[in-house]
């Protein structure tokens, strides 16, 4: 009939490819961000007087570590909503304890030996990964929702 309305919205779930190039795009976007994001976090610390030969604090270092984290962040939550049945209430806790962990190795660097790594420099890095939990769960939750309870 001319004139008539078409089906706006299908009932069919997107497919795997239209599905992949989202997660893509939403962790792309979220690694993009939380680079950005850590080069305030490194400028800042430079500006309030942490050292330049501290090499964790150079995009070099950080940049890629922080894609690597967005994306093993995205692995370990696909496989926690998959294979677990209150995913939310487990990533509750888990998300918050995995960032605590991965302060350990910053945090070893304040027993010395490591040019420039005092203890602003270390509080840089450590604020890093909490830029990175923050902006990859944010992501994660768009392009990998949990299922409703």
């Amino acid at each position: 009939m001319s004139g008539s309305v078409p089906e706006a919205v299908s009932s069919t779930p997107p497919a795997p490819r239209s599905r992949a190039l989202t997660v893509g795009a939403g962790l792309l976007v979220a690694a993009v961000v939380a680079v950005l994001v850590n080069v305030v976090v490194a400028v800042l610390a430079h500006a309030a007087g942490a050292s330049d030969d501290f090499a964790a604090l150079h995009p070099s270092a950080y940049a890629p570590l922080t894609v690597f984290g967005v994306v093993l962040g995205a692995i370990g939550w696909a496989v926690v909503r998959r294979v677990t049945k209150n995913p939310a209430g487990l990533l509750r806790w888990l998300v918050p304890v995995l960032v605590i962990v991965s302060f350990a190795p910053d945090l070893s660097l304040l027993g010395g030996g490591t040019p420039g790594s005092g203890p602003l420099a270390v509080a840089a890095l450590m604020v890093m990964h909490v830029v990175v939990a923050v902006l990859a769960v944010a992501a994660y939750r768009r392009v990998l929702p949990l299922p409703a309870r």
